[in-house]
């Protein structure tokens, strides 16, 4: 499923988060992650807007469409 941090415009998924985090990676940007378990198991962490990040709690359920922002179902 992913394989960095980065998500493309491409990708498509849905997932339930799992963990929120967030941190200074690279000493002056502040980065916001979420860890997503998918359907068939897997699960992986990817970096999200800040604004999603704010409105998402562990338990939410949010969605990847090809060529969209994830966003919050």
């Amino acid at each position: 499923m992913f394989t960095s941090r980065n998500i493309e415009r491409d990708d498509h998924w849905e997932g339930i988060v799992t963990h929120k985090s967030r941190g200074m990676l690279d000493g002056s940007n502040m980065y916001h992650f979420v860890e997503v378990r998918l359907a068939d198991g897997e699960s992986g962490k990817v970096r999200i807007s800040r604004r999603l990040w704010k409105s998402i709690e562990v338990g939410d359920r949010i969605v990847k469409r090809p060529g969209a922002d994830p966003v919050r179902e």
